[in-house]
């Protein structure tokens, strides 16, 4: 399920402003005033990105195209400033890289596309999951889990941020030898994206 296109677009359009300006001899010429993204449709279109990567991720044809893939959606998740950006899967390249991700990095800066949109509550539960007053606290919630995880001990539950168990389904995938594995990895980040996506319409 990727982000729903009309997100986007009803978000932009209730927001679009149109002025009237004044035209050369003294006429009035509606001139159209281009509007910021909205809150909302700049976390949509990150799901977006991160639902094209996992569906990458979820019919890869090799196991290095999967781990590629794994890495452009959970750098997307966590920005610049978060655990683990960067070349995860060492192949000299930055999949997914961004100026900011959807979650706040570890010291809260940048704050992240979801942080102006704690005034909904599906995303607070959904997407950010917590408070994010203490993001270093916030993070190492992600990564205990991730640590303590087997595959006879799935600990991605515990986290309430579905951004943030994709980030988990990417690392076991970063860390298997196996592409069918990572292909059932991908499966379990695929729904997770479409919780957060459902979130942005609570």
């Amino acid at each position: 399920m990727r982000v729903p296109r009309l997100i986007v677009a009803a978000a932009c359009v209730a927001l679009a402003l149109v002025a009237c300006a004044e035209a050369p001899g003294g006429d009035s010429a509606p001139t159209a005033v281009a509007s910021a993204p909205t809150d909302v449709a700049l976390l949509a279109d990150r799901l977006d990105s991160v639902d094209a990567a996992v569906a990458q991720w979820r019919t890869a044809s090799s196991l290095a195209a999967a781990q590629t893939a794994a890495e452009t959606a959970a750098n997307l998740v966590v920005g610049p400033n978060g655990p683990g950006y960067g070349d995860r899967d060492g192949d000299g390249m930055i999949g997914g890289e961004s100026a900011a991700g959807i979650l706040p990095g570890l010291d809260g800066i940048p704050a992240g596309l979801a942080t102006p949109l704690a005034n909904n509550r599906c995303v607070v539960s959904d997407v950010l999951g917590g408070d994010w007053t203490d993001p270093a606290s916030e993070w190492n919630k992600m990564l205990s889990a991730i640590d303590s995880w087997r595959p006879a001990n799935n600990t991605m539950p515990s986290l309430a941020s579905h951004p943030m168990r994709i980030v988990g389904w990417a690392t076991f995938t970063l860390a298997s030898d196996s592409l069918a594995e990572a292909q059932e990895y991908a499966g379990h980040a695929k729904l997770h994206v479409d919780v957060a996506v459902r979130a942005l319409t609570c």
